[in-house]
Protein backbone atom coordinates (compact mmCIF):
# COMPACT_ATOMS: atom_id res chain seq x y z
CA UNK A 1 0.00 0.00 0.00
CA UNK A 2 1.12 3.57 -0.74
CA UNK A 3 1.60 5.90 2.17
CA UNK A 4 -0.83 8.86 2.42
CA UNK A 5 1.93 11.17 1.22
CA UNK A 6 2.43 9.24 -2.03
CA UNK A 7 -1.03 8.25 -3.13
CA UNK A 8 -1.35 8.24 -6.97
CA UNK A 9 -3.02 11.37 -8.29
CA UNK A 10 -5.53 11.96 -11.05
CA UNK A 11 -6.05 8.27 -11.77
CA UNK A 12 -2.39 7.69 -12.66
CA UNK A 13 -0.60 4.57 -11.34
CA UNK A 14 2.08 6.70 -9.73
CA UNK A 15 2.58 9.71 -7.49
CA UNK A 16 4.93 12.55 -8.43
CA UNK A 17 7.36 13.54 -5.69
CA UNK A 18 9.14 16.90 -6.04
CA UNK A 19 11.49 18.85 -3.81
CA UNK A 20 13.07 22.17 -4.76
CA UNK A 21 16.42 23.77 -3.98
CA UNK A 22 16.22 27.52 -4.54
CA UNK A 23 19.26 29.79 -4.57
CA UNK A 24 18.48 33.43 -3.84
CA UNK A 25 21.05 36.18 -4.43
CA UNK A 26 20.74 38.58 -1.51
CA UNK A 27 20.48 42.31 -2.12
CA UNK A 28 23.81 43.46 -0.71
CA UNK A 29 26.24 45.98 -2.14
CA UNK A 30 29.25 43.77 -1.53
CA UNK A 31 30.09 40.07 -1.54
CA UNK A 32 29.74 37.66 1.35
CA UNK A 33 33.33 37.63 2.57
CA UNK A 34 34.98 40.63 0.91
CA UNK A 35 34.24 44.21 -0.17
CA UNK A 36 34.00 43.54 -3.92
CA UNK A 37 30.74 44.94 -5.41
CA UNK A 38 27.93 42.67 -6.60
CA UNK A 39 26.80 44.91 -9.50
CA UNK A 40 25.36 42.89 -12.39
CA UNK A 41 26.57 43.19 -15.97
CA UNK A 42 30.08 44.53 -15.41
CA UNK A 43 32.98 43.48 -17.71
CA UNK A 44 34.28 39.98 -16.86
CA UNK A 45 36.70 39.65 -13.95
CA UNK A 46 36.54 43.34 -12.94
CA UNK A 47 34.92 42.70 -9.53
CA UNK A 48 37.41 40.39 -7.86
CA UNK A 49 40.04 40.54 -5.14
CA UNK A 50 42.48 38.16 -3.38
CA UNK A 51 39.74 37.02 -0.98
CA UNK A 52 37.11 35.94 -3.52
CA UNK A 53 39.86 34.53 -5.78
CA UNK A 54 41.19 32.46 -2.89
CA UNK A 55 44.78 33.72 -3.19
CA UNK A 56 47.25 32.55 -0.51
CA UNK A 57 47.27 34.62 2.66
CA UNK A 58 43.87 36.28 2.13
CA UNK A 59 41.30 35.98 4.93
CA UNK A 60 37.50 36.32 4.66
CA UNK A 61 35.30 38.52 6.87
CA UNK A 62 31.54 37.85 6.98
CA UNK A 63 29.13 40.44 5.54
CA UNK A 64 26.83 41.02 8.52
CA UNK A 65 24.07 42.50 6.36
CA UNK A 66 23.89 39.32 4.29
CA UNK A 67 23.40 37.29 7.46
CA UNK A 68 20.65 39.66 8.64
CA UNK A 69 18.82 39.39 5.30
CA UNK A 70 19.06 35.59 5.54
CA UNK A 71 17.67 35.60 9.08
CA UNK A 72 14.81 37.89 8.05
CA UNK A 73 13.90 35.53 5.21
CA UNK A 74 14.15 32.43 7.39
CA UNK A 75 11.82 33.94 9.98
CA UNK A 76 9.30 34.85 7.27
CA UNK A 77 9.43 31.19 6.20
CA UNK A 78 8.65 30.08 9.75
CA UNK A 79 12.10 28.59 10.25
CA UNK A 80 13.86 28.08 13.58
CA UNK A 81 16.97 30.22 14.07
CA UNK A 82 19.65 28.40 16.11
CA UNK A 83 21.80 30.37 18.53
CA UNK A 84 24.98 28.89 17.05
CA UNK A 85 25.89 28.31 13.40
CA UNK A 86 29.20 27.70 11.66
CA UNK A 87 30.79 27.78 8.21
CA UNK A 88 31.94 24.74 6.26
CA UNK A 89 34.01 24.12 3.17
CA UNK A 90 32.27 22.21 0.37
CA UNK A 91 35.06 20.75 -1.74
CA UNK A 92 34.75 20.18 -5.47
CA UNK A 93 36.75 21.11 -8.55
CA UNK A 94 35.14 23.18 -11.28
CA UNK A 95 36.84 25.77 -13.51
CA UNK A 96 34.59 28.52 -12.11
CA UNK A 97 35.51 27.74 -8.47
CA UNK A 98 38.98 29.27 -8.04
CA UNK A 99 39.48 28.20 -4.40
CA UNK A 100 38.63 24.55 -5.05
CA UNK A 101 35.91 24.79 -2.39
CA UNK A 102 32.75 26.75 -1.67
CA UNK A 103 32.22 28.32 1.73
CA UNK A 104 28.79 27.05 2.77
CA UNK A 105 27.00 25.47 5.75
CA UNK A 106 26.52 21.77 6.34
CA UNK A 107 25.44 20.26 9.66
CA UNK A 108 24.69 23.51 11.55
CA UNK A 109 22.81 25.79 9.13
CA UNK A 110 21.65 29.25 10.12
CA UNK A 111 17.97 28.16 9.96
CA UNK A 112 15.90 25.01 9.57
CA UNK A 113 12.45 23.36 9.84
CA UNK A 114 10.11 25.97 8.40
CA UNK A 115 7.13 25.90 6.04
CA UNK A 116 5.42 27.84 3.27
CA UNK A 117 1.76 27.65 2.23
CA UNK A 118 1.09 27.66 -1.51
CA UNK A 119 -1.96 29.29 -3.04
CA UNK A 120 -4.15 28.27 -5.99
CA UNK A 121 -6.92 30.45 -7.42
CA UNK A 122 -8.92 27.40 -8.53
CA UNK A 123 -8.51 25.59 -5.18
CA UNK A 124 -6.55 22.81 -6.87
CA UNK A 125 -4.29 22.79 -3.81
CA UNK A 126 -5.81 25.45 -1.59
CA UNK A 127 -3.51 26.54 1.22
CA UNK A 128 -1.27 23.47 1.02
CA UNK A 129 1.71 23.55 3.35
CA UNK A 130 5.18 22.77 1.95
CA UNK A 131 7.80 22.00 4.60
CA UNK A 132 11.20 23.65 4.38
CA UNK A 133 14.11 21.53 5.52
CA UNK A 134 16.63 24.36 5.87
CA UNK A 135 17.77 27.73 4.58
CA UNK A 136 21.51 28.31 4.75
CA UNK A 137 23.92 30.99 3.62
CA UNK A 138 26.75 30.35 1.17
CA UNK A 139 28.91 32.04 -1.46
CA UNK A 140 28.28 31.78 -5.20
CA UNK A 141 30.71 30.35 -7.73
CA UNK A 142 31.83 32.06 -10.93
CA UNK A 143 30.34 31.65 -14.38
CA UNK A 144 31.55 29.57 -17.32
CA UNK A 145 30.90 31.31 -20.64
CA UNK A 146 30.77 28.88 -23.56
CA UNK A 147 31.37 30.18 -27.09
CA UNK A 148 29.35 27.94 -29.38
CA UNK A 149 28.01 30.48 -31.88
CA UNK A 150 31.40 31.61 -33.26
CA UNK A 151 32.45 28.09 -34.09
CA UNK A 152 35.58 27.94 -31.97
CA UNK A 153 33.75 26.26 -29.05
CA UNK A 154 36.07 27.60 -26.38
CA UNK A 155 35.09 28.48 -22.79
CA UNK A 156 36.02 31.41 -20.62
CA UNK A 157 35.56 32.07 -16.92
CA UNK A 158 34.02 35.19 -15.40
CA UNK A 159 34.67 35.38 -11.65
CA UNK A 160 32.66 38.56 -10.97
CA UNK A 161 29.94 36.48 -9.34
CA UNK A 162 32.35 34.49 -7.16
CA UNK A 163 31.63 35.17 -3.50
CA UNK A 164 28.19 36.74 -4.05
CA UNK A 165 25.93 35.93 -1.05
CA UNK A 166 23.35 33.23 -1.71
CA UNK A 167 20.61 31.91 0.51
CA UNK A 168 19.84 28.30 -0.39
CA UNK A 169 16.28 27.33 0.56
CA UNK A 170 15.72 23.57 0.52
CA UNK A 171 12.19 22.19 0.64
CA UNK A 172 11.08 18.78 1.73
CA UNK A 173 9.76 16.58 -1.15
CA UNK A 174 6.18 17.66 -0.44
CA UNK A 175 5.07 18.81 -3.90
CA UNK A 176 2.98 16.38 -5.93
CA UNK A 177 2.88 18.04 -9.34
CA UNK A 178 4.71 20.50 -11.55
CA UNK A 179 1.89 22.98 -10.91
CA UNK A 180 2.50 22.82 -7.16
CA UNK A 181 6.22 23.37 -7.71
CA UNK A 182 5.49 26.43 -9.82
CA UNK A 183 3.08 27.78 -7.20
CA UNK A 184 5.73 27.24 -4.49
CA UNK A 185 8.28 29.22 -6.49
CA UNK A 186 5.83 32.03 -7.21
CA UNK A 187 4.85 32.36 -3.55
CA UNK A 188 8.48 32.19 -2.41
CA UNK A 189 9.46 34.89 -4.90
CA UNK A 190 6.62 37.12 -3.67
CA UNK A 191 7.77 36.74 -0.07
CA UNK A 192 11.35 37.62 -1.02
CA UNK A 193 10.18 40.71 -2.91
CA UNK A 194 7.90 41.83 -0.07
CA UNK A 195 10.82 41.44 2.34
CA UNK A 196 13.11 43.41 0.01
CA UNK A 197 15.93 40.87 0.42
CA UNK A 198 16.43 40.14 -3.31
CA UNK A 199 15.35 41.42 -6.72
CA UNK A 200 14.60 37.79 -7.72
CA UNK A 201 15.56 38.39 -11.36
CA UNK A 202 15.86 34.91 -12.87
CA UNK A 203 17.34 36.29 -16.10
CA UNK A 204 20.25 37.75 -14.14
CA UNK A 205 20.65 34.68 -11.93
CA UNK A 206 19.28 36.29 -8.76
CA UNK A 207 16.82 33.43 -8.35
CA UNK A 208 17.80 29.92 -9.43
CA UNK A 209 16.02 26.64 -8.90
CA UNK A 210 16.97 22.96 -9.08
CA UNK A 211 14.21 20.35 -8.88
CA UNK A 212 14.56 16.86 -7.43
CA UNK A 213 11.98 14.61 -9.08
CA UNK A 214 11.05 10.96 -8.80
CA UNK A 215 7.97 8.75 -8.97
CA UNK A 216 6.36 6.43 -6.46
CA UNK A 217 4.83 3.72 -8.66
CA UNK A 218 2.14 1.27 -7.57
CA UNK A 219 3.03 -2.33 -8.45
CA UNK A 220 1.61 -5.70 -7.37
CA UNK A 221 4.59 -6.01 -5.03
CA UNK A 222 3.92 -2.61 -3.46
CA UNK A 223 5.08 0.96 -4.07
CA UNK A 224 8.45 1.34 -5.76
CA UNK A 225 10.34 4.64 -5.95
CA UNK A 226 12.33 5.54 -9.05
CA UNK A 227 15.83 7.03 -8.55
CA UNK A 228 15.83 10.77 -7.82
CA UNK A 229 16.76 13.01 -10.75
CA UNK A 230 17.99 16.56 -10.14
CA UNK A 231 17.04 18.99 -12.93
CA UNK A 232 19.24 22.05 -13.47
CA UNK A 233 19.41 24.99 -15.92
CA UNK A 234 15.78 26.09 -15.55
CA UNK A 235 15.65 29.86 -15.96
CA UNK A 236 11.94 30.65 -15.59
CA UNK A 237 8.89 29.44 -13.70
CA UNK A 238 7.52 28.04 -16.94
CA UNK A 239 10.79 26.17 -17.53
CA UNK A 240 10.56 24.66 -14.04
CA UNK A 241 7.03 23.44 -14.70
CA UNK A 242 7.84 22.06 -18.14
CA UNK A 243 11.08 20.47 -16.95
CA UNK A 244 9.30 18.59 -14.17
CA UNK A 245 6.45 17.54 -16.47
CA UNK A 246 8.90 16.19 -19.05
CA UNK A 247 10.93 14.36 -16.42
CA UNK A 248 7.82 12.73 -14.97
CA UNK A 249 6.87 11.42 -18.40
CA UNK A 250 10.44 10.30 -19.16
CA UNK A 251 10.79 8.38 -15.91
CA UNK A 252 7.43 6.62 -16.27
CA UNK A 253 8.09 5.73 -19.92
CA UNK A 254 11.47 4.30 -18.92
CA UNK A 255 9.86 2.34 -16.10
CA UNK A 256 7.29 0.84 -18.47
CA UNK A 257 10.04 -0.09 -20.93
CA UNK A 258 12.50 -1.72 -18.55
CA UNK A 259 11.62 -1.80 -14.86
CA UNK A 260 14.79 -3.61 -13.84
CA UNK A 261 17.15 -1.11 -15.52
CA UNK A 262 15.45 1.88 -13.91
CA UNK A 263 15.58 0.26 -10.50
CA UNK A 264 19.34 -0.24 -10.75
CA UNK A 265 20.13 3.29 -11.96
CA UNK A 266 21.91 5.70 -9.59
CA UNK A 267 20.66 9.18 -8.78
CA UNK A 268 21.30 11.48 -11.72
CA UNK A 269 21.71 15.18 -12.56
CA UNK A 270 20.08 16.27 -15.81
CA UNK A 271 20.00 19.67 -17.51
CA UNK A 272 16.89 21.27 -19.00
CA UNK A 273 17.23 22.07 -22.72
CA UNK A 274 14.82 24.95 -23.28
CA UNK A 275 15.08 24.77 -27.06
CA UNK A 276 14.38 21.06 -27.34
CA UNK A 277 12.06 21.01 -24.29
CA UNK A 278 13.80 17.92 -22.87
CA UNK A 279 16.14 17.05 -20.01
CA UNK A 280 19.59 15.70 -20.90
CA UNK A 281 21.90 13.60 -18.75
CA UNK A 282 24.87 15.49 -17.25
CA UNK A 283 26.37 13.29 -14.51
CA UNK A 284 25.58 11.01 -11.62
CA UNK A 285 24.21 12.97 -8.67
CA UNK A 286 26.69 13.56 -5.86
CA UNK A 287 26.05 12.67 -2.23
CA UNK A 288 27.09 14.96 0.64
CA UNK A 289 30.04 12.65 1.38
CA UNK A 290 31.46 13.40 -2.07
CA UNK A 291 32.03 17.02 -1.07
CA UNK A 292 34.20 16.19 1.98
CA UNK A 293 32.70 18.91 4.15
CA UNK A 294 34.77 20.19 7.06
CA UNK A 295 34.55 23.34 9.24
CA UNK A 296 36.09 26.43 7.64
CA UNK A 297 39.23 27.33 9.64
CA UNK A 298 39.21 30.96 8.48
CA UNK A 299 35.76 31.99 9.79
CA UNK A 300 34.48 32.09 13.34
CA UNK A 301 31.00 30.68 14.12
CA UNK A 302 28.04 33.07 14.31
CA UNK A 303 26.19 33.44 17.61
CA UNK A 304 22.65 34.86 17.60
CA UNK A 305 20.69 36.10 20.63
CA UNK A 306 16.95 36.09 21.36
CA UNK A 307 16.98 39.90 21.23
CA UNK A 308 18.42 39.86 17.71
CA UNK A 309 15.84 37.33 16.54
CA UNK A 310 12.97 39.34 18.00
CA UNK A 311 14.27 42.58 16.49
CA UNK A 312 14.48 40.95 13.06
CA UNK A 313 11.00 39.45 13.45
CA UNK A 314 9.59 42.95 13.93
CA UNK A 315 11.09 44.08 10.60
CA UNK A 316 9.20 41.53 8.50
CA UNK A 317 6.01 43.52 7.95
CA UNK A 318 3.09 42.42 5.74
CA UNK A 319 3.52 39.17 3.81
CA UNK A 320 1.58 38.03 0.71
CA UNK A 321 -0.51 35.36 2.48
CA UNK A 322 -1.87 37.73 5.14
CA UNK A 323 -2.50 40.46 2.55
CA UNK A 324 -4.33 38.00 0.30
CA UNK A 325 -6.52 36.94 3.22
CA UNK A 326 -7.27 40.59 4.02
CA UNK A 327 -8.40 41.26 0.45
CA UNK A 328 -10.57 38.14 0.39
CA UNK A 329 -12.14 38.49 3.83
CA UNK A 330 -12.25 42.22 4.57
CA UNK A 331 -12.69 43.58 1.02
CA UNK A 332 -14.70 40.68 -0.47
CA UNK A 333 -12.59 40.53 -3.62
CA UNK A 334 -12.49 37.42 -5.81
CA UNK A 335 -9.54 35.05 -5.55
CA UNK A 336 -8.37 36.18 -8.99
CA UNK A 337 -8.51 39.91 -8.24
CA UNK A 338 -6.79 39.37 -4.88
CA UNK A 339 -4.02 37.38 -6.55
CA UNK A 340 -3.49 40.02 -9.25
CA UNK A 341 -3.17 42.80 -6.67
CA UNK A 342 -0.89 40.84 -4.32
CA UNK A 343 1.31 39.61 -7.18
CA UNK A 344 2.14 43.18 -8.23
CA UNK A 345 3.90 43.86 -4.94
CA UNK A 346 3.31 45.67 -1.69
CA UNK A 347 3.28 49.15 -3.25
CA UNK A 348 0.50 48.17 -5.64
CA UNK A 349 -1.50 46.67 -2.78
CA UNK A 350 -1.03 49.82 -0.66
CA UNK A 351 -2.32 51.94 -3.58
CA UNK A 352 -5.39 49.69 -3.86
CA UNK A 353 -6.12 49.96 -0.13
CA UNK A 354 -5.87 53.76 -0.30
CA UNK A 355 -8.16 53.84 -3.35
CA UNK A 356 -10.72 51.48 -1.83
CA UNK A 357 -10.82 53.64 1.31
CA UNK A 358 -11.20 56.85 -0.73
CA UNK A 359 -14.26 55.62 -2.64
CA UNK A 360 -15.58 53.09 -0.09
CA UNK A 361 -15.97 50.47 -2.83
CA UNK A 362 -13.38 47.69 -2.88
CA UNK A 363 -14.74 45.91 -5.92
CA UNK A 364 -14.79 48.99 -8.14
CA UNK A 365 -11.28 49.85 -6.95
CA UNK A 366 -10.11 46.28 -7.60
CA UNK A 367 -11.58 46.21 -11.10
CA UNK A 368 -9.82 49.44 -12.04
CA UNK A 369 -6.54 48.41 -10.45
CA UNK A 370 -6.34 45.12 -12.32
CA UNK A 371 -7.74 46.70 -15.48
CA UNK A 372 -6.85 50.25 -16.49
CA UNK A 373 -4.14 50.95 -13.92
CA UNK A 374 -2.22 47.75 -14.59
CA UNK A 375 -2.62 48.24 -18.35
CA UNK A 376 -0.99 51.69 -18.19
CA UNK A 377 1.82 50.44 -15.96
CA UNK A 378 2.57 47.59 -18.38
CA UNK A 379 2.39 49.81 -21.47
CA UNK A 380 4.68 52.43 -19.98
CA UNK A 381 6.89 49.87 -18.18
CA UNK A 382 6.37 51.64 -14.87
CA UNK A 383 5.93 50.66 -11.27
CA UNK A 384 3.01 51.91 -9.18
CA UNK A 385 5.45 54.35 -7.54
CA UNK A 386 5.85 56.02 -10.96
CA UNK A 387 2.11 56.12 -11.73
CA UNK A 388 0.99 59.66 -12.59
CA UNK A 389 -2.22 59.67 -10.56
CA UNK A 390 -2.45 59.48 -6.81
CA UNK A 391 -5.07 57.26 -5.20
CA UNK A 392 -7.05 60.40 -4.31
CA UNK A 393 -7.00 61.65 -7.93
CA UNK A 394 -8.12 58.31 -9.34
CA UNK A 395 -10.69 58.11 -6.56
CA UNK A 396 -12.21 61.42 -7.76
CA UNK A 397 -12.80 59.84 -11.18
CA UNK A 398 -14.34 56.68 -9.75
CA UNK A 399 -16.71 58.73 -7.59
CA UNK A 400 -18.21 60.14 -10.79
CA UNK A 401 -18.97 56.54 -11.84
CA UNK A 402 -20.54 55.86 -8.46
CA UNK A 403 -22.77 58.95 -8.72
CA UNK A 404 -23.90 58.05 -12.25
CA UNK A 405 -22.26 61.12 -13.82
CA UNK A 406 -20.00 58.82 -15.88
CA UNK A 407 -20.50 55.42 -17.42
CA UNK A 408 -17.52 53.08 -17.46
CA UNK A 409 -16.74 53.69 -21.12
CA UNK A 410 -16.57 57.47 -20.78
CA UNK A 411 -14.66 57.12 -17.53
CA UNK A 412 -11.92 55.33 -19.48
CA UNK A 413 -11.80 58.24 -21.93
CA UNK A 414 -11.45 60.70 -19.05
CA UNK A 415 -8.81 58.47 -17.45
CA UNK A 416 -6.72 58.49 -20.63
CA UNK A 417 -6.73 62.30 -20.75
CA UNK A 418 -5.89 62.51 -17.03
CA UNK A 419 -2.85 60.29 -17.59
CA UNK A 420 -1.75 62.37 -20.57
CA UNK A 421 -2.37 65.86 -19.19
CA UNK A 422 -2.28 65.50 -15.41
CA UNK A 423 -5.62 67.32 -15.12
CA UNK A 424 -8.28 66.45 -12.57
CA UNK A 425 -11.29 64.35 -13.50
CA UNK A 426 -13.63 67.33 -13.16
CA UNK A 427 -11.49 69.51 -15.42
CA UNK A 428 -11.25 66.82 -18.10
CA UNK A 429 -15.00 66.23 -18.03
CA UNK A 430 -15.64 69.96 -18.45
CA UNK A 431 -13.14 70.13 -21.30
CA UNK A 432 -14.76 67.17 -23.09
CA UNK A 433 -18.27 68.49 -22.48
CA UNK A 434 -19.29 65.48 -20.41
CA UNK A 435 -22.23 66.06 -18.11
CA UNK A 436 -24.88 63.95 -16.49
CA UNK A 437 -28.11 63.58 -18.42
CA UNK A 438 -31.22 64.40 -16.38
CA UNK A 439 -33.41 61.32 -15.79
CA UNK A 440 -36.51 62.97 -17.21
CA UNK A 441 -34.59 63.92 -20.37
CA UNK A 442 -33.39 60.35 -20.72
CA UNK A 443 -36.92 58.96 -20.28
CA UNK A 444 -38.24 61.38 -22.91
CA UNK A 445 -35.46 60.43 -25.37
CA UNK A 446 -36.07 56.70 -24.93
CA UNK A 447 -39.86 57.11 -25.37
CA UNK A 448 -39.30 59.00 -28.64
CA UNK A 449 -36.92 56.34 -29.93
CA UNK A 450 -39.40 53.55 -29.15
CA UNK A 451 -42.24 55.44 -30.83
CA UNK A 452 -40.19 56.18 -33.98
CA UNK A 453 -38.79 52.67 -34.51
CA UNK A 454 -41.67 50.17 -34.73
CA UNK A 455 -39.55 47.60 -36.64
CA UNK A 456 -36.92 47.48 -33.89
CA UNK A 457 -39.68 47.23 -31.29
CA UNK A 458 -41.23 44.31 -33.22
CA UNK A 459 -37.85 42.55 -33.35
CA UNK A 460 -37.45 42.87 -29.59
CA UNK A 461 -41.01 41.66 -28.99
CA UNK A 462 -40.39 38.63 -31.21
CA UNK A 463 -37.62 37.44 -28.91
CA UNK A 464 -34.53 39.33 -30.05
CA UNK A 465 -33.56 41.66 -27.16
CA UNK A 466 -30.22 42.42 -28.85
CA UNK A 467 -32.11 44.47 -31.42
CA UNK A 468 -32.40 47.23 -28.79
CA UNK A 469 -28.75 47.99 -29.54
CA UNK A 470 -29.88 50.01 -32.53
CA UNK A 471 -31.88 52.28 -30.22
CA UNK A 472 -28.81 52.74 -28.00
CA UNK A 473 -26.81 53.81 -31.05
CA UNK A 474 -29.41 56.39 -32.01
CA UNK A 475 -29.53 57.69 -28.43
CA UNK A 476 -25.76 58.22 -28.34
CA UNK A 477 -25.88 60.08 -31.65
CA UNK A 478 -28.44 62.50 -30.23
CA UNK A 479 -26.65 62.90 -26.90
CA UNK A 480 -23.16 61.50 -26.42
CA UNK A 481 -23.51 61.82 -22.64
CA UNK A 482 -26.20 59.17 -22.23
CA UNK A 483 -25.39 55.99 -20.35
CA UNK A 484 -25.85 53.03 -22.75
CA UNK A 485 -26.80 50.74 -19.89
CA UNK A 486 -29.56 53.04 -18.72
CA UNK A 487 -30.84 53.49 -22.27
CA UNK A 488 -31.05 49.72 -22.73
CA UNK A 489 -32.88 49.26 -19.43
CA UNK A 490 -35.42 52.04 -20.07
CA UNK A 491 -36.13 51.06 -23.69
CA UNK A 492 -36.68 47.38 -22.81
CA UNK A 493 -39.04 48.41 -20.01
CA UNK A 494 -41.02 50.67 -22.37
CA UNK A 495 -41.27 47.96 -25.03
CA UNK A 496 -42.43 45.42 -22.44
CA UNK A 497 -45.38 47.70 -21.57
CA UNK A 498 -46.60 47.84 -25.21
Amino acid sequence: MSSPETQPMGGTPYAVVVGLEVHVQLKTNTKLFCRCPTTFGQPPNTQTCPVCLGLPGSLPVMNRHAFELSMKTALALNCTIPYFTKWDRKNYFYPDLPKGYQTSQFDLPMSEHGHLNIFSENDEFADKQIRILRAHLEEDAGKSMHDEAAGVADSRIDLNRTGTPLLEIVSEPDMRSAAEAKAYLQELRLILLYLGVSDCNMQEGSLRCDANVNLHIDTPAGTIATPIVEIKNMNSFRAVQRGIEFEVGRQYTLWQKDKQVLGDMPKQTRGWDEGAQVTRAQREKEESSDYRYFPCPDLVPVVVTDEEIQAMQQQIGTLPASLRKQLLDDHQLTAHTSAVIVNQGLGFADYFLALATAIDDSRLAGNWMQGEVLRILNEQEQTIQQFKLSAAELGELLKFIQSGDLDNSKAKDVFAVMIESGQSAADVMAELGIEKVDSSQLEELCQRLVDNNPKIVADVQSGNPKAVGALIGQARKENSNVDPGQVRQICLALIEKL
